[in-house]
């Protein structure tokens, strides 16, 4: 058997986003490894020791016994110290050391993807636990991988695939989140919509729109009389989305249209991950 059609679209978009971390990293030196990442507390060498930490995970490694110093002043819960291991692990691993993990990492989870042969809703256990559907498992790894890529573009200053196909499938996972954030964090109104109209390398809009009962949905219909439309360039969205920059911080790239008051509880909520 092959690889399902509805699945080769994540592998592809995952290769190209690893591929191209590990193109970002492999000439860097070692001083350049301990550079600062708009991810919270994390060095370029954390980044890349999570995400070989999680791809490990996926191949059926152990997990490292490993306990954490007590001084991680971001370790504030069990998914926070579960992730935090595989990271813990690696910050005294030398250039080579991760460079050479990390190529190891990719043809081993390359190989394994080439001869995945399980359906798209075949049940798999999901990353710290539970499970999940197979497609939901590789659109995470994807929206993962690229994310962290975004950080350590950032990071080295070598911006690029804010439009590719990983960014495209990166962006639809994430503003699922949207629907409840706008209906039940934020409390709009039942009848109301948000609009957020994105420009940039990737260029879209989407609608939420709470109902009578106050569910939210989300569309690319236009809305006529949005409660709030929100006007921003597709990488400071993803950052606030992702919790790298606090809305106050990117307020000159931010328009906003309609009622300031929900405008602020939304933006308040809207790092969905972290």
């Amino acid at each position: 058997m092959t690889v399902h059609s509805q699945l080769q679209p994540y592998i592809d978009a995952w290769t190209h986003s690893i591929e191209s971390i590990n193109d970002l990293v492999s000439p860097l030196t070692e001083g350049e490894w301990n550079r600062p990442t708009e991810c919270p507390y994390w060095s370029v060498r954390d980044v890349v020791s999570h995400v070989i930490g999680f791809e490990c995970e996926l191949l059926g490694d152990p997990r490292p016994i490993h306990t954490l110093p007590s001084d991680l002043r971001h370790i504030d819960s069990e998914i926070a110290r579960y992730t935090e291991v595989p990271v813990d692990t690696r910050r005294h691993h030398t250039a080579p050391e991760m460079t050479a993990e990390l190529e190891y990492t990719i043809i081993r989870r390359s190989r394994q993807l080439r001869n995945e042969s399980r359906q798209p809703d075949a049940e798999v256990r999901a990353i710290g636990g539970g499970e999940i559907t197979l497609e939901e498992q590789l659109w995470g790894r994807v929206f993962d991988v690229w994310v962290h890529e975004q950080d350590l573009r950032r990071a080295l200053d070598k911006p690029a695939n804010l439009a590719s196909a990983a960014a495209v499938l990166s962006r639809d996972y994430v503003m699922r989140a949207l629907p409840k954030l706008i209906a039940k964090d934020a409390g709009a109104e039942p009848g109301s919509a948000v609009v957020f109209d994105v420009h940039g390398p990737l260029e879209f809009m989407r609608t939420v729109r709470v109902n009578a009962e106050g569910r939210g949905s989300i569309d690319s219909a236009v809305s006529l009389g949005p409660a709030v439309t929100f006007i921003v360039d597709w990488e400071t969205f993803l950052r606030l989305l992702c919790g790298r920059v606090r809305p106050a911080a990117v307020a000159d790239k931010l328009k906003i249209e309609g009622d300031a008051e929900l405008a602020d509880v939304i933006l308040s909520h809207l790092a969905v991950t972290r």
